[in-house]
């Protein structure tokens, strides 16, 4: 078996695992599988608003998935994709309600400083590794509570007086349109679809048709072979984390100037940084992959809303199938094994 089929086939057995062993849970636990599994197909595609919803859901998901897979592909490990989306949230929310410029100047540059936020906020983790080879792991998790706290401040202290959120952006900041929530039964689509896919389009050309691609996988390849080649190993380090936290503030800027239109104090996470991991894994760190991956994690967060009315199911039980399907994608190389083996057999 080509080891482009196995790639495939990895992520698909995984889903059909966790889906397998989520039915087994809700067996044990008192529920039918399939009324549940039905509740959550007709959560997805149902209805027109549904199908809206479901593509809303993983604009942000494909922007994160990119920041993860971007940085896997270079040999690191973004981990504080949550802080920057966070970061470039606040900024782009920021650039929308501070400014009164045309829509052709104003939504651009509202995006643009989401994309410059993250990306400086991942350049900390990115210099520190560089310079003194502290583990990008550790210093991005810390980034993550810090944007937390920092980002609660700034909109308590200093863009509001004393407000729980901001205002709505301008009008000609929003990335919401009237046309697609119409096509949509007035969904909450936006045009942050077309960053995303812009996003992934840019994410495999760099890495696959230029040169400085080429350094940065070649670096997260094998660091001493690189400086070996010529090639400044710690500006590609730390141009890799930037180019991830970029991805990141953008999904940020999606949520901020699409999905909400104003930034709000949170009191905790909001979970997409990290659901970017799992995106990522599934879709085998590749463009196209994430998109796979980010459309089926939405689906299932948006489906998983209907399950408790048409079948009485916790919709809890797609964040366990959700679990379930990230540990066999992390438990890939028994299933790699097993097709492997079953294809030497096959070939006697």
């Amino acid at each position: 078996m080509s080891k482009r089929m196995t790639n495939i086939l990895v992520p698909l057995i995984s889903v059909f695992l966790g889906l397998l062993v989520g039915a087994i849970i809700m067996v044990v636990s008192g529920y039918n599988p399939i009324n549940g599994y039905m509740a959550l197909f007709n959560g997805i595609f149902g209805e027109v608003f549904s199908i809206g919803e479901t593509i809303r859901q993983l604009i942000p998901y494909v922007l994160a998935g990119l920041a993860v897979a971007f940085a896997y592909r270079t040999g690191l490990f973004n981990i504080g994709v949550e802080g920057q989306l966070i970061v470039g949230w606040l900024a782009a929310v920021w650039v929308g309600i501070s400014f009164d410029l045309p829509k052709i100047i104003h939504l651009p540059l509202a995006i643009l400083a989401a994309g410059v936020a993250g990306a400086l906020w991942a350049a900390v983790p990115g210099i520190l590794k560089a310079r003194f080879r502290v583990h990008e792991v550790i210093v991005s998790i810390m980034m993550n509570y810090i944007a937390l706290h920092v980002t609660n401040y700034f909109i308590y202290n200093i863009i509001t007086e004393n407000a729980d959120k901001t205002p709505k952006v301008a009008a000609s900041a929003t990335l919401r349109s009237p046309f697609l929530e119409g096509l949509t039964d007035y969904s909450r689509l936006h045009w942050g679809i077309i960053v995303a896919l812009i996003g992934a389009l840019v994410m495999w050309f760099i890495l696959e048709k230029t040169t400085v691609g080429y350094e940065l996988r070649s670096v997260g390849f094998n660091q001493h072979a690189s400086q070996y080649a010529g090639m400044n190993v710690n500006k590609n380090i730390v141009l890799s984390m930037v180019i991830s936290g970029a991805f990141a503030g953008l999904a940020g800027a999606m949520e901020g100037l699409g999905t909400f239109e104003y930034a709000a104090i949170k009191g905790g996470f909001t979970g997409t940084g990290f659901d970017g991991i799992a995106v990522a894994l599934l879709g085998g760190n590749t463009a196209i992959g994430v998109i796979l991956a980010a459309a089926l994690f939405g689906g299932l967060k948006v489906g998983a809303l209907n399950m408790p009315f048409e079948a009485g199911v916790p919709n809890e039980l797609v964040d366990i199938v959700i679990a379930l399907i990230i540990f066999f994608v992390a438990s890939s190389y028994f299933i790699r094994w097993l097709l492997e083996r079953k294809s030497s057999k096959g070939a006697k």
